[in-house]
């Protein structure tokens, strides 16, 4: 009796321990799904997630990575992480051993295939080729289970936790890959000739895995409470939004969607918006079309990771620009167009114009330290980092762990600040041909370009 006890005396309370030592330490994994760094610093749905978890319980986050899923699970086992949160799905030889959360996000996984060559529509057109698959992987457990009923199966395992990786290896030897939906989605711009090919099992469940260096449940009924609040408040969904959706090109109905805006929101700011790129030497349709991109002209605009006001500025950039209220439009610009500016200054004093305003806005949208990466990039390539045409080229590359593992910077969200940077130049050759069509003065400064490219696609449009 005395030994049961002190050994009852001698479990652990995670949750207790956490709350002594002052911070939380969670597992993960670099990837766009779960945790990179951007221009506001560490993020990705995971890491904000957690973050707020960690902010719940009046702890500090202290994050380690891990490159493969065994390494992650390995922290867990040894103690030395308190929380496994790296998109890990729930499996029964994984809820065996640890204690885990309820489910925060439901995924699909999917057969994925390259376009213009054999699509399987079933598991028994499988029979006889060799399917990739992630080491230690809930999808690796579900072949395995499949072999029972399905012997024919072949399989290759990647090391790599990052989808990419996998996706980067489809080739004629082993010509699929088994991804999960929501990671397919982000990743698909990068690999535009691979395709789903059908729904691969049933849909899986996203839980963190607890430590099972414990024999409490706190730190786990503490999670599930928290993440119970997220789904009902509406920041789960609102940082899925965030995180895994992704904004494409401008499209027709985009463009017409902004000329409605054009005509209906803007004129409540467009005064205060030409007073600021005057003060601070922009052209005012750049700045206009910068602000629409980033809120839709909207003050009061909010983003789950913090960032708030018309040019959607960080609590941090604020304080160094010194804007005292993000949400107060003229505070906000100005606070947008002195930051453009400082990251103008910033660059290589040799790039031109207009390329020198299209890298600042890159930066903006991504930070420095990832375009100086793409430069570097662009450079060791043969091509020229001055000119924005060759650089977001390589841009979307750092995306892919073949590249992003060499910089110095690491993972970033490249698209989309290819993407950012080129429908701003839309919107601001839209306001521009307006002013033209209107017979008003065009003011040009020195981020002058933009006119040849796109304005006749203007003028087919009826602007």
């Amino acid at each position: 009796m005395l030994a049961i006890i002190l050994a009852a005396c001698e479990q652990k309370d995670t949750l207790l321990e956490v709350k002594e030592r002052g911070y939380l330490t969670v597992v993960t994994r670099t990837s766009p799904t779960t945790y990179y760094r951007d221009n506001t610093g560490p993020t990705g749905f995971e890491y904000q997630l957690t973050q707020r978890f960690a902010d719940q319980l009046g702890v500090e986050l202290n994050v380690i990575t891990e490159s493969t899923i065994t390494g992650i699970f390995r922290n867990l086992r040894e103690g030395s992480a308190d929380i496994a949160s790296a998109g890990l799905s729930l499996s029964a030889s994984r809820a065996q051993e640890f204690p885990h959360t309820q489910s925060y996000f439901d995924v699909q996984p999917l057969l994925i295939y390259r376009s213009g060559e054999f699509r399987p529509l079933s598991i028994t057109d499988l029979y006889d080729h060799t399917i990739l698959v992630t080491a230690s992987s809930s999808h690796l457990e579900l072949l395995e289970k499949l072999r029972t009923s399905h012997p024919q199966l072949h399989w290759r395992v990647i090391a790599s936790t990052d989808s990419a990786d996998l996706l980067d290896q489809i080739s004629e030897d082993s010509p699929f890959a088994i991804v999960d939906d929501y990671d397919f989605s982000l990743q698909q711009p990068l690999f535009p000739r691979l395709k789903e090919a059908f729904k691969f099992g049933d849909q899986q469940q996203l839980v963190w895995f607890v430590t099972n260096d414990s024999q409490s449940d706190t730190l786990t009924e503490a999670a599930n409470l928290f993440l119970s609040e997220v789904k009902i408040d509406g920041v789960l969904p609102g940082l899925a939004e965030e995180f895994f959706s992704y904004e494409p090109l401008v499209s027709r109905a985009g463009t017409f969607t902004f000329s409605q805006n054009m005509e209906t929101v803007l004129p409540d700011y467009e005064h205060t918006i030409r007073q600021v790129a005057h003060e601070y030497n922009i052209d005012w349709n750049l700045l206009a079309a910068i602000s629409y991109q980033e809120s839709h002209w909207d003050p009061k605009a909010k983003s789950f990771t913090g960032v708030r006001g018309m040019m959607m500025l960080t609590q941090r950039t604020a304080r160094e620009l010194n804007v005292k209220n993000r949400m107060d439009p003229l505070e906000s610009l100005r606070g947008g167009a002195r930051y453009l500016n400082k990251l103008k200054r910033r660059l290589d004093p040799s790039i031109a114009e207009p390329d020198r305003t299209y890298m600042a806005m890159a930066a903006y949208n991504i930070g420095m330290g990832h375009l100086q990466d793409a430069r570097k990039l662009t450079a060791q390539k043969g091509d020229n980092p001055m000119v924005w045409g060759d650089l977001m080229q390589y841009l979307p590359k750092l995306q892919k762990p073949t590249y992003y593992r060499t910089l110095r910077f690491g993972y970033a969200r490249g698209a989309e600040a290819v993407t950012y940077v080129q429908n701003i130049r839309h919107y601001s050759n839209i306001l521009l041909w307006r002013d033209i069509t209107q017979g008003q003065e065009i003011e040009r400064h020195n981020s002058r370009d933009f006119l040849p490219e796109s304005l006749q696609e203007l003028r087919l449009l009826g602007f």
